[in-house]
């Protein structure tokens, strides 16, 4: 709208302006030539710094800049901290604009301030023209940031609205309470007014005034309030406990005879409350075949803010040990995007992160990464594809399983197809009597080779359901997870600890370069290992074993050593090391290699039982042709003999028809008469039987 209403606006002035259309194309080349020999305009604060009281107001001037150009509109959008700063009033009363698109609007809760309006043609050529005067109110101290928005626009008396904005300076100011004008107050846990701090309890001493018989003092969230005119004591100090988070305001005031003094106010800001919880996101995925992921995270502060963030990439597996991720130096302190400097090596990874806020208060979030072949992975959880899903490892196998069912079925089904017909077409071809007693002998070595195929069918069966009930009792052990404790601080443990995996713990001591011993007791044999490392200048320590440990129990505790002093040994506290699958001496085999085995037996199973299918099924085709092809001739060559031998029965029978026409037949032409329609219902019985079993093969 407001871009809209100010080319709207440029272009009236121009219409209505004095310059003839002649005169505004030469100033529209004269604009453009100032724009090539100079920069932009320009908007600034005046002033751009400054300390201000708490409660007090101060003016804040928008001054404009065109550089040497002729501008007609301006659009300057305001932003300030509403929890620091509100505005009293935009003055109008002194302003290079001329013609205001609409009132100047404010919005105290949002923290926005926005001015619109226009200079009527030729516009306005000027190095230090004041938009408009913004008087602010201090509502709390700290540091208050004015800036001018990216949207704000300034445009060019070109007729076009050509936005010729290029630079934006805003303001800093620094924000205080008034100045003692009481007892001198001072807090030992709350030094600096302008820190955050995460101690919930606060000390407050003031030194006592001259003559001072009493004191009235109150804490509360108002930068500057006046204490009752009750005494609470001459005392000089106070404690007050469990705080809130949030900013707290100290106020003290002194009775001298029967009168009281002025006020002194103090500020304590507590924040005890660590940043949000927040994501990491790795892209394409946490499961991978990238080597250079992308890590992404981000996370907010209610009230002091995020000050920085630090991330340590930790290997897991042995095979990476020594790379440039495994050294001993513990987290680095990076934004909230971080891509590896170097490619990193296939295996599994903890990406630690943690978001520190102003106060010192931090969030440690865990992520793990796997880089994974580019082609298939194996894991516990199961067969990962080209790293982008994983099949559970159950399904895979019951997947497999019923393929091969499937296939033996059909195999099956496909050998006895092959079976009958290659009989058929020895039957049906050879009649050889040496063919028949070997066909025989065939039958008979078929019957037994059937008996046999089911045992071996049978055999196959009962591995399979052995593998998949392997599968299903296949022991998935978790690490033991167990809580930080001192001395030292334990901040940071590897988690899902399996005995393929390297093991790491991490923490944080109160005095830097001291020696941290770390002891785990393997509670199968009782040996005791232990290692040492050095604080850095944070106080921070991490340790990675150089190798898996071996599956069972541990008990691990830590231990401060400075010069030759011991602090007492942490608590004892017991993890778990899971089993991979089989360890024989230092080799191990994963549960996820025997898996991906099986599943390979399987696959090889299936392949093999697809290309019985295909050659017995290709084979019984070839041979049921060849049968077919044979079963036609053969009905063919029966109905032409057929029709042969009736044509000859029936001739005989014509020859002895029309010899009873002439005389008597004797009795041994009655007798033949007889035996040839005899032999004609016989032949045409036993014919129509044959054509109906071959429709039937057929």
């Amino acid at each position: 709208m407001a871009k809209k209403f100010t080319i709207g606006l440029v272009a009236l002035l121009v219409l209505f302006s004095p310059l003839g259309r002649a005169d505004f194309r030469a100033l529209a080349q004269e604009n453009e030539d100032g724009e090539r020999q100079g920069d932009g305009a320009s908007l600034s604060l005046s002033p751009s710094s400054g300390t201000f009281i708490v409660n007090n107001t101060f003016d804040v001037s928008i001054i404009l800049n065109t550089n040497g150009r002729s501008v007609n509109a301006v659009d300057a959008i305001l932003k300030f901290p509403p929890d620091k700063l509100q505005v009293v009033s935009p003055s109008l009363g002194k302003s290079v604009i001329g013609i205001w698109a609409t009132p100047p609007t404010f919005n105290n809760q949002n923290g926005t301030l926005r001015f619109q309006g226009g200079i009527p043609s030729p516009g306005i050529n000027t190095s230090s023209g004041v938009i408009s005067t913004i008087t602010f109110r201090v509502r709390s101290i700290g540091t208050a940031t004015v800036n001018l928005s990216d949207e704000s626009k300034v445009f060019l008396n070109d007729g076009l609205g050509t936005n010729v904005l290029t630079n934006k300076s805003g303001g800093i100011y620094n924000l205080m309470l008034p100045p003692p004008a009481g007892p001198t107050v001072v807090s030992p846990t709350h030094p600096d007014q302008t820190k955050w701090v995460t101690n919930t309890t606060v000390i407050f001493e003031w030194s006592g005034e001259e003559g001072a018989t009493g004191y009235s003092y109150m804490l509360n969230e108002e930068p500057v309030s006046t204490p009752d005119d009750i005494s609470e004591g001459s005392n000089a100090g106070v404690a007050y406990k469990n705080l809130q988070d949030g900013t707290h305001y100290f106020h003290i005031k002194a009775l001298k005879g029967n009168f009281w003094g002025g006020i002194t106010h103090y500020a304590v800001r507590i924040d005890a409350t660590p940043p949000a919880e927040f994501k990491i996101d790795i892209s394409p995925a946490a499961r991978t075949t990238s080597k250079l992921p992308i890590i992404d995270f981000f996370t907010t502060d209610n009230l002091s803010g995020i000050d920085h963030y630090e991330m340590k990439i930790i290997p897991l597996n042995p095979e990476n040990i020594g790379t440039e991720f495994s050294t001993e130096s513990f987290f680095i302190e990076t934004q909230g995007r971080y891509i590896p400097p170097k490619e990193l090596e296939l295996g599994d990874y903890d990406i630690i992160v943690r978001a520190y806020d102003v106060a010192g208060n931090v969030r440690e979030v865990v992520q793990r990464l796997n880089i994974v072949n580019p082609f298939f992975s194996t894991s516990e959880e199961g067969l990962g594809i080209a790293g982008k899903f994983v099949i559970p490892w159950i399904y895979v196998f019951i997947t497999i399983i019923t393929l091969i069912l499937l296939l033996m079925y059909s195999l099956w089904i496909v050998l006895r197809i092959h079976r009958t017909t290659k009989v058929r077409e020895l039957e049906g071809v050879l009649k050889d009597p040496t063919i028949q007693e070997r066909l025989k002998y065939l039958k008979e070595k078929q019957k037994a080779y059937s008996k046999a195929g089911s045992s071996i069918q049978l055999l196959v069966l009962i591995v399979a359901g052995a593998i998949l009930l392997s599968g299903f009792l296949a022991p998935f052990l978790k690490a033991a997870e167990f809580s930080p404790l001192v001395p030292p601080t334990i901040t940071t443990i590897s988690k899902n600890i399996t005995n393929d995996q390297l093991f790491y713990i991490g923490g944080t001591t109160e005095i830097t370069g001291a020696e941290v011993t770390i002891y785990l007791q393997n509670l199968q044999d009782n040996q005791v290992f232990s290692a040492t490392v050095i604080s850095d200048e944070k106080g921070e320590w991490f340790y990675t074993h150089k190798e898996p440990l071996i599956s069972g129990k541990y008990f691990l505790w830590t231990q401060l050593k400075i010069g030759n002093e011991l602090s007492p040994p942490g608590p004892q506290n017991e993890i778990t090391v899971s089993r991979t699958a089989i360890q024989l001496g230092a080799s191990r085999i994963s549960y996820e290699t025997l898996y991906l085995l099986f599943a390979i037996i399987l696959f090889l199973i299936a392949l093999i039982l697809g290309v019985l299918n295909f050659y017995h099924y290709y084979q019984a085709r070839g041979k049921q042709s060849r049968l077919m092809k044979e079963i036609r001739e053969a009905e063919e060559a029966i109905k032409r003999g057929f029709a042969t031998l009736q044509h000859d029965i029936t001739q005989e029978l014509v020859v002895i028809h029309q010899m009873r026409l002439t005389k008597t037949l004797s009795k041994e032409e009655e007798e033949k008469e007889k035996q040839l329609l005899h032999d004609l219902r016989e032949i045409s019985e036993y014919v129509k039987k044959e054509v109906t079993d071959i429709e039937k093969t057929m």
